[in-house]
């Protein structure tokens, strides 16, 4: 009887979520066939999401890409042939040398995201190469930058609350978060306060799987959460309940801030929000008189004109009310910043030619179907850990740019999926276990190492070792590209910072995962005296002078900062593009606001091909009000077509008293080439305030029987 060689090894989760899990390989002769929870790790405690529970089973799905291929039949018909290594990065280099040759190398383009969070094979893993090249620049907006500027300016870049220390609070606001489906092991620890007498309060337009979990569950109108949290800020100040003493010490501009609130009333809010004036009074006492109080952000916040505004005056909240006093008070939104990645290195900016134009990513449809005005057009573009078909907006227009027979696609994949079916050459890419590298963790204080454990099926190979390949043919001869992945990780973490005090990659290695050194859950109180990460050490409730970016792409790189459009000093309420009130026109022809979440049983698109996923997961689905239903004559379960200007998909409906009337939901990921179109076929393309985050719930659009 042959013998059986069982291991277990570190694993990280690689896909973009913020918890970031530790796991841990199982292996037998050389192939993966377990994958699970580290219950080590004291947020993943031994458990995985719906996900990732057969995580082994994906690496070796039937359907997986093994080998090299070039399209045989017309773009999005799915037709390759099988090629060489050495053939498919012939053909790529010596097409990209005529393209520079021809029309300089903006005219080529990468196209990535976060479908791997590795800092060596992930979001970054290719900007050196393409800045090397002088490619045009993709700006990645899809998720948080609105955010991320709303809470630099008020705080600074803070971690905030430790996740782990909302074992402490007492009063917990989920605000634009379904943390159940998608921050589940965070969610463990919001259980746990709220089992010891916490009361959790979920912000959301509508019943998500955590608002039903929740002792309360406020349901705004989509876009108005800045009026809501306006209006506790006019409670809090006109009943006396904020701190005076952590104000006058520690904040920026209060008297500025008491002036804009004192309009800013409950019944001005009620109006705005569809929320009761007296509800809106109530969480506004309650969040100020219940110590520790803590505000979990979620990305959905962003994503309506308005906001970026929104999220400066949510993140406000702590501070009028000294909630940072405490241990398990203030608010959370991406830890990583006290994470010490070197992305300059990874990424390295410096490599960017004077005058390179930006694209943003969110617009990628406009750029390559000829509607955006560009000085070079764009005639190549490469994606990886991507897929634009189903994620990005305005997807008819990324359909319509993709088919151009001038246009050369290459793409980088496990799966044959949405964007790669129209590529011209696709190159087969690593899972997680069988490649090393660190994982980003934007949703918790740990450092998470991944091990090589097993080998690559048929001839695909890690997103580094493809972008090494490709500098060698293109004669890039700096050192990061000839660096191997173990260099990689020794160059790209700042180890000898103060919050890697006695880790090291070897430690990492051994334990698969370390907690930074910025306290613990039981003493992590960052800004009980203020030191806030602000040029004056406090949190800013005004900010004088802050510009947003000029749009893309005619914001150049590395001439010196050109500033946008002035922001408002202050915080408040700013009103979405897209609904009855702010359109009625628009809404004569499409009166239903439809918000776009994350499905339960997908990682954005991943998973969205695989046939027990979509069957827990659920067909496509629409949300409707019972109100809205009879209006149109929809039954429950009828095929109905969701549609505005942009485009349409079709789902299920779902009659549920989860949704108002005037707001109808679905939910995002699944592929177009499995349904008749996908949720972001409507989504407008268009930027938010700030930081050039996208409105994928700032659109309207009508519901009708499908025909």
């Amino acid at each position: 009887m042959a013998s059986v060689l069982k291991t277990t090894h570190h694993g990280g989760c690689p896909h973009d979520c913020p918890d970031t899990c530790s796991m841990v390989y199982e292996v037998e002769n050389g192939k993966l066939t377990s994958v699970k929870g580290n219950s080590e790790h004291p947020m993943t405690r031994g458990g995985l999401c719906v996900k990732l529970k057969d995580y082994e089973k994906r690496h070796y799905h039937p359907d997986r890409l093994l080998h090299p291929m070039r399209r045989t039949g017309p773009k999005g018909s799915g037709q390759f042939e099988q090629i060489s290594w050495d053939e498919a990065l012939d053909e790529i280099t010596t097409r990209w040398k005529a393209i520079i040759d021809e029309h300089g190398p903006r005219a080529i383009i990468p196209y990535s995201y976060l479908g791997n969070q590795g800092l060596v094979h992930g979001l970054n893993g290719g900007d050196a190469f393409f800045n090397k090249m002088g490619a045009t620049v993709c700006e990645r907006t899809f998720c948080g930058e609105g955010s991320c500027t709303a809470w630099l300016l008020t705080v600074g870049p803070t971690a905030g609350v430790d996740p782990e220390s909302f074992t402490h609070s007492k009063y917990i606001i989920i605000w634009g978060c379904n943390s159940v489906s998608t921050n589940i092991h965070h969610w463990h620890i919001v259980k746990d306060a709220q089992k010891k007498g916490a009361k959790v309060v979920v912000i959301d337009p509508y019943k998500s799987r955590t608002a039903k979990e929740a002792d309360w569950h406020i349901a705004p109108k989509p876009g108005t959460d800045g009026a809501l949290a306006m209006a506790m800020m006019h409670t809090i100040i006109e009943e006396g309940l904020q701190d005076q003493d952590y104000i006058d010490n520690y904040t920026h501009g209060y008297e500025a801030l008491a002036e804009r609130a004192k309009s800013r009333t409950a019944e001005w809010a009620a109006e705005i929000t569809g929320v009761a004036a007296d509800d809106i009074r109530q969480l506004a006492r309650e969040f100020a008189t219940t110590q520790p109080a803590a505000i979990r952000l979620g990305v959905a916040l962003e994503r309506n004109y308005g906001g970026g505004q929104a999220i400066r005056a949510i993140t406000c909240l702590p501070a009028l009310t000294g909630a940072w006093r405490h241990v398990g008070g203030g608010a959370l939104q991406f830890p990583v910043w006290e994470h010490p990645y070197k992305f300059d290195v990874i990424s390295r900016p410096d490599l960017i030619p004077e005058g390179t134009p930006v694209i943003n990513a969110i617009q990628i449809g406009r750029a390559l179907n000829g509607e955006m005005e560009l000085d070079v057009p764009i005639k190549s573009m490469m994606c990886w850990n991507a897929n634009p078909v189903t994620q990005a907006a305005e997807t008819d227009k990324i359909v319509e740019g993709l088919m151009r027979d001038d246009l050369f696609l290459v793409s980088a994949e496990h799966f044959l999926s949405d964007t790669a079916s129209y590529a011209d050459i696709v190159l087969p890419a690593s899972m997680g276990a069988e490649l090393e590298d660190m994982v980003l963790s934007w949703g918790h204080l740990y450092l998470t190492y991944n091990a090589k454990c097993v080998e690559s099926p048929g001839e695909a190979i890690p997103n580094n070792e493809i972008f090494r390949r490709l500098a060698a043919k293109m004669g890039y001869e700096e050192e990061n590209f000839k660096w191997s992945d173990s260099e990689c990780l020794e160059h790209y973490v700042d180890w000898d910072s103060p919050a890697c005090d006695g880790i090291d990659l070897n430690s990492l290695r051994e334990h698969g995962f370390a907690r930074l050194k910025v306290g613990t859950k039981d003493d992590r109180a960052p800004h009980k005296q203020g030191n806030f990460p602000t040029p004056t050490g406090k949190c800013h409730f005004e900010v004088e002078g802050a510009t947003n970016f000029v749009a893309p792409p005619f914001r150049q790189m590395y001439e010196g900062f050109q500033p946008g459009e002035a922001l408002d000093s202050l915080p408040d309420y700013v009103a979405s593009r897209e609904t009855p009130e702010t359109n009625p026109v628009l809404a004569e022809k499409y009166p239903l606001n439809i918000i776009s979440p994350k499905s339960h049983g997908f990682l954005n698109s991943c998973y969205a091909n695989i046939d027990d996923k979509i069957k827990k997961q659920g067909e496509q689905f629409v949300l409707i009000s019972a109100t809205d239903a009879d209006l149109r004559n929809i039954q429950n379960g009828d095929s109905v077509r969701v549609f505005n200007d942009r485009g349409g998909f079709e789902g299920k409906a779902q009659i549920t008293d989860d949704v108002s009337s005037g707001i109808v939901v679905a939910t995002l990921g699944y592929w177009r080439q499995l349904n008749k179109g996908t949720v972001n076929c409507v989504s407008s393309a268009e930027f938010v305030d700030m930081g050039h985050a996208p409105t994928f719930t700032d659109n309207l659009v009508q519901v009708e029987l499908a025909s």
